[in-house]
Order: structure tokens, then sequence, then C-alpha cells
């Protein structure tokens, strides 16, 4: 498969890492002063070289094989502002990261078009949204650690990984989080962390190094699309506590991997007996990584986009799998 020129948007950075480990050029808008959703190729990921920063101002002179939308006013409003009407005919790609806001199971999709490939990143969510006549595919999120980063279990408490969990309320679980940390010790990073009591922001590649001490990961989040910061303790090997609703449920087996419920009492009971037990939660953590490495492997990733990709532009898909051994040497 040729390398494919794709135009898109900088909308959740690490999704965007690990979707650009695929052989392809992807041209990111952005503005000046790099307001959200127009941050380019900006910040503190380690972009490749086939990430490049592009000015939505020179976006309509560009050629591209492929567009891929990511967020709502990308499709309604960016594309007929930036882009020309021969590159609105081109193949087209909205990616859903979320969960339906307003109904739980009848909201409908605001992409309603034959002629684009909406793309689910959890089948739960595929489930829950209406989407209409607009054809669907589920890809599953691929992720990857630095093979340095492995489990040590050896601090007991417990991390829990939400950027801005003061300002989202209810959906993502602030409340669970307070009433367990009364009742465990956890800490709290990610974005606007401090508001909670909790760490602060750190950097993406340097959180499963950060995550490798703690005996176990406990996402707090009701109601909202698979986490990666959760795939990514599983594979660095940390076991997994969590609400049994959305995705997750699918991923986290009790006993094995770590332990799910919708009772938060019993995953507080369940957070103390692996703070008593470190053995019982290394030997989760490395049920954790092993479904990780099965599920989530980020070479199964970039194949199934590669095979996307091939879908919507009408390319052949590559034949062989030299990139599956490189990106095996980085787990």
């Amino acid at each position: 498969m040729r390398p494919l020129k794709i135009l898109t948007w900088h909308t959740h950075g690490s999704y965007l890492y690990y979707l650009t480990q695929a052989p392809h050029q992807f041209y990111v808008l952005s503005r000046p002063g790099r307001p959200a959703g127009y941050g380019g190729r900006c910040g503190h990921i380690p972009w490749g070289d086939n990430v490049i920063d592009l000015p939505v101002d020179q976006a309509a002179g560009m050629q591209f094989d492929c567009i891929l939308f990511q967020d709502d006013d990308q499709y309604l409003k960016d594309q007929y502002a930036f882009l020309t009407p021969a590159q609105r005919r081109l193949p087209r790609i909205y990616i859903e990261h979320d969960t339906p806001r307003e109904h739980p199971t009848d909201m409908r999709h605001p992409v309603d078009d034959p002629e684009v490939l909406l793309v689910h990143v959890t089948h739960f969510n595929a489930l829950m949204w209406d989407s209409g006549r607009t054809p669907v595919r589920v890809v599953e999120h691929g992720v990857m650690v630095p093979p340095q980063a492995r489990y040590d279990g050896s601090l007991a408490r417990g991390l829990v990984i939400v950027n801005h969990l003061a300002r989202r309320g209810r959906r993502l679980g602030g409340d669970v989080f307070l009433h367990a940390r009364q009742a465990v010790p956890l800490d709290l990073v990610g974005m606007g962390a401090e508001e909670m009591g909790g760490l602060g922001e750190v950097q993406h590649a340097q959180l499963p190094a950060f995550a490798a001490p703690y005996r176990f990961l406990f996402n707090p989040i009701r109601y909202t699309s698979l986490g990666l910061a959760v795939l990514e303790a599983m594979m660095v090997g940390l076991p997994v506590v969590a609400l049994a609703t959305t995705e997750v449920s699918t991923v986290i087996e009790n006993g094995r991997s770590g332990y799910i419920d919708t009772n938060v009492d019993a995953l507080i009971e369940c957070m103390q007996e692996l703070l008593r037990e470190p053995a019982l939660a290394r030997k989760l953590g490395a049920g954790a990584r092993q479904r990780a490495l099965e599920r989530f492997h980020i070479a199964r990733f970039v194949r199934d986009w590669n095979d996307t990709f091939a879908q919507v532009t009408g390319t052949m898909p590559q034949t062989g799998r030299p990139i599956d051994q490189r990106l095996r040497e980085m787990q």
C-alpha cells in the first residue's frame, strides 16, 4: 500500500500519536496561537517525521488522498471553510471518539452521508449511536509503551488518570473518586488534577514509567469511551479496578486482569485487598498486560487502519508485514 496523504485535526493528542504510527503522511491543521483542535504538530508528544503541520490557510492548495474528521465542527464547518469543493469530494472518514451525550440510545450521529465512513473506536459506541444511513466500521484502540516501563507495584497506592475531573462531574466519576479516596490512598493525575488535590499533569511519554510503581489503576468513569490511559496501564502491567460500564466491561475480567463492578463499595474492598496482597496485584497485572497485548497491540491497530484507508481510497492493502516486527520491538 503506497503512503497516503491524509488531512486531519489535532483532537486527541495521544490517539493521534498512535494513529500516526501508520505508514502514511498526516497533515494536521493548525491556526495561529494553536487553539484547541488546531494545534497541528505541537506539544510534548514525540511526533514522527510523517506528522506535518499545516496552517489552515494552506489546506486548499494541497493534494490529499483522504480527509479524516475527528469532531463535529470539523465536519459541519471546517471542511466548507478550509477545503475546496474538489477536496470535499475526496474519500472521507469520521472518527467518533465518544459515546452519545444527549441520549444514550436515541441520539442521531451528525454524519448522515452514505459516502462517508464512520469509524467508532469501540463496539459499545457503535451499538449506542444511531448512525442512520452512514456506513460504520469499528477500529479498536491500539497502544504501546516503552519497553522499560514495566510493573513494579511497590507503591501501596492506587493511581487515577483523568483530565479535568473536577470540571466534568458525574459522567467522569468525580464523586466516585472522592468517595473511594476516603477509604483508599489514591493519587489523581491529569490536566487540572490539582483542582481535586491531585498531583497535576504527567506528560504522555512519561506516564507509563510514572504509573509502573503504583499497585493498581482505578478508573472511576461512569460513561465515556474506552480510555487510552486504561489500556496503557494494562500494557505496563497494572491491574485495573473500574466501574463495569461501557466498553471496559468487555476488557477487564474479574480475578484475571483486575476487578469490575457497579457497586463502588465492592470495588473499594477489591482495592483494599490489592493493597494488602501485592502478589495478587502482580498476578492480575500480568493478566492485564496479556489481555492488552492480545487485543490492543499497536501492530493490530495499524493493520486495521491500513485496511480502512484501503477501503475508502480503493488502494491495495499491504501484503507483507514488515511494520509488525518494527512495532513489536517497541513493546
